[in-house]
């Protein structure tokens, strides 16, 4: 099996392997790793000013047979880019759209803050572990498999709940290096699984968009979160998460969740 997320021939039709099937339908795929390669997308477009937040849409199944992705500026500015990007299968069709606010970095000089915790500690510390659940519901190698590591601090586990996980994964083409934020999409989509509240063989809980907001570049391959999730009687919630590296917080991942 390749030993990323997708292959493609031309850098237009981007062919997912196993790594990014999602655990529910074999014909679809998991919303992180294309989420990743529609942050590459947005990011080569305006290479200067730093994508900083990008916002998803999840209209369509993401077809495991292959896609194409355009995108566009907005508008481009000094201080501030905004983009947009479509994600569509073999016939056209829209499946994703997303937006992307880009700011271009100042000059970098001492500035107030307010010291925090890490909240993954050491990751030296960490046991490593199984994905928060195993198994699929078709049988067939995706996401929660072998292209993922990961790694629990002390006195975490799988159990539902609030939980903070180390994760590192296959990149997104094999013969790229993707930036921090590319990477950190595959993890940012996973807080619904590593916060849920109960088992999946008991609730389904789908995240129809995702938000990824970042105040610093993610670095390194291994990269963190620790989220929980909220859910309401009507079925409808949330799930939250801080994203962070090995030197500390870098933003934050929210999905809206729909439970049945």
């Amino acid at each position: 099996m390749t030993r990323a997320f997708f292959t493609t021939a031309d850098g237009v039709w981007f062919a997912p392997t196993p790594h990014a099937r999602g655990p529910w339908d074999a014909d679809a795929c998991h919303a992180g790793p294309p989420t990743g390669l529609i942050a590459r997308a947005l990011e080569a477009l305006a290479p200067e000013p730093r994508l900083v937040r990008l916002a998803v849409e999840l209209t369509r199944p993401i077809p495991f047979a292959g896609f194409t992705i355009d995108a566009e500026v907005i508008r481009g500015g000094r201080t501030v880019t905004t983009s947009r990007a479509v994600l569509r299968n073999g016939d056209g069709t829209a499946c994703v759209s997303a937006s992307g606010l880009h700011i271009t970095p100042a000059e970098a000089r001492d500035l107030p803050s307010v010291p925090a915790i890490h909240p993954g500690g050491s990751l030296a510390d960490a046991e490593p572990g199984e994905f928060p659940f195993t198994g699929t519901l078709h049988g067939l190698d995706a996401f929660n498999g072998d292209g993922v590591e990961l790694a629990y601090p002390p006195g975490e586990t799988r159990d539902p709940g609030p939980t903070t996980v180390w994760m590192r994964t296959v990149p997104l083409l094999a013969d790229e290096r993707p930036s921090g934020f590319q990477r950190i999409c595959a993890l940012a989509d996973g807080g619904n699984a590593v916060g849920r509240n109960a088992d999946p063989r008991t609730f389904n809980f789908v995240n129809p968009d995702l938000v990824v907001s970042v105040h610093r570049e993610p670095e390194g391959e291994w990269l963190g979160m620790r989220a929980e999730s909220h859910w309401q009687p009507d079925g409808i919630g949330m799930s939250d998460a801080l994203l962070f590296d090995q030197l500390g917080p870098v933003g934050r991942a929210v999905q809206t969740l729909i439970i049945r």
